[in-house]
């Protein structure tokens, strides 16, 4: 997949652990856990602007497009 979730290095800054985030965002721990791992189809934006309130960031400190191609 060319979408690269970087939640973990987020949480990291932040030193909030995945239990935290999932109470503060009201989110589950196992859709918490399927984000976290890059294996999510699709995020909500208002679950993408809970999480980037919680932990005080953008959308593009948490998404980050690779290109496939040597074009990108």
């Amino acid at each position: 997949m060319s979408i690269i979730v970087n939640l973990d290095v987020m949480m990291a800054k932040r030193k909030m652990s995945l239990n935290e985030l999932s109470e503060k965002v009201d989110l589950t721990l196992s859709n918490l856990s399927i984000l976290k791992t890059g294996k999510a189809k699709a995020i909500r934006f208002t679950t993408l602007e809970a999480i980037c309130n919680v932990l005080d960031c953008q959308p593009g400190d948490i998404l980050e497009y690779r290109g496939t191609s040597p074009d990108h």
